[in-house]
């Protein structure tokens, strides 16, 4: 078996490293492209190998087509719509993600923009403080799990919507749940949002959602840029002075949203939420042992399409 670790964003070395050993000790070759500029060079290293590991990486029909022995790709990470899941399944290939590996990592990121936020960008003017104030979680999975530990631990009342979460979770983590997404924006200071990106979830967070908010809303986004209808959050805090919105991905219109918005707007350079040490090992180990598993033992716990 032929393992190749395909990443434009590279691994920290430590974590390659670890994916080498776990795929040598395994008994399987390992092979490495990172930083690579052209597509062409991925269509190249994929040829013969049976299994692939990458990052935010595309994984398309093309791919496929190019790599007639492969039987597994894993999505370092939690988001997989990166990953082409109708061609996989049409080419025989499974597709898994690590769920679980970056949550502390995205988590204290939502803080870390919380709390530059609130104290507005520590410009030495009076900020709010985030004890007392109500936190709304969209979706309830790992990374929103850890958001919610946090948020208690800073005095926080949290409530959550999940549709796919059975009710006993919400009761064991102390968190409120609440019957729909329209309700939490209405009721919650802070909304973060943690739903993937799907034809249903693309462009839900829209004007009438953002401008339910209470006075002094604020939405973090470290889930996907699309699931945000961009027109009508720009109209939103248009119309809303009071409302801010940060994330850990630009917006399309970040232009017009910096000229428009101000410092009520703010975006990191690129995507964040996983970008710790110890998340980037993390996942990258948990790539490697998802293969070896696959292809051992026939494990297929994390699969994410069929």
């Amino acid at each position: 078996m032929k393992v190749l670790v395909a990443t434009q964003k590279p691994f920290a070395p430590v974590a390659v490293k670890g994916i080498e050993e776990i795929v040598k000790k395994a008994g399987y070759e390992f092979a490495l492209l990172e930083k690579y500029a052209e597509k062409a060079e991925l269509l190249e290293a994929v040829k013969d190998v049976n299994a692939i590991i990458i990052r935010s990486d595309k994984i398309d029909e093309e791919v496929f087509e190019h790599a007639p022995e492969l039987k597994i790709v894993v999505r370092a990470g939690a988001g997989f719509d990166n990953v082409d899941l109708a061609a996989a399944t049409k080419h025989g290939v499974v597709v898994m993600n690590t769920p679980g590996q970056n949550s502390n990592a995205v988590a204290e990121l939502v803080f870390g923009m919380l709390l530059y936020t609130v104290r507005n960008r520590f410009n030495g003017k009076a900020g709010t403080e985030l004890m007392g104030k109500k936190l709304g979680l969209l979706a309830f999975g790992n990374v929103p799990q850890n958001v919610a530990r946090i948020a208690k631990g800073l005095g926080m009342e949290v409530c959550a919507f999940d549709g796919y979460i059975p009710a006993e979770v919400f009761t064991q983590h102390g968190v409120k749940q609440v019957n729909t997404p329209a309700e939490l924006f209405k009721e919650c200071d802070v909304v973060s949002l943690h739903i993937p990106s799907t034809p249903e979830t693309r462009r839900s967070i829209n004007k009438e959602l953002l401008l339910s908010m209470p006075k002094g809303g604020i939405v973090v986004n470290t889930a996907r840029q699309d699931i945000i209808d961009e027109d009508g959050l720009i109209e939103a805090l248009l119309e809303r002075t009071d409302l801010r919105y940060v994330s850990d991905l630009m917006l399309e219109k970040h232009d017009e949203a910096v000229d428009k918005l101000g410092d009520r707007y703010f975006a990191t350079p690129k995507k964040m939420g996983a970008q710790t040490a110890e998340a980037n090992i993390n996942a990258g180990l948990a790539a490697a042992n998802q293969i070896v598993g696959f292809f051992k033992d026939g494990i297929t716990k994390f699969q994410v399409n069929k």
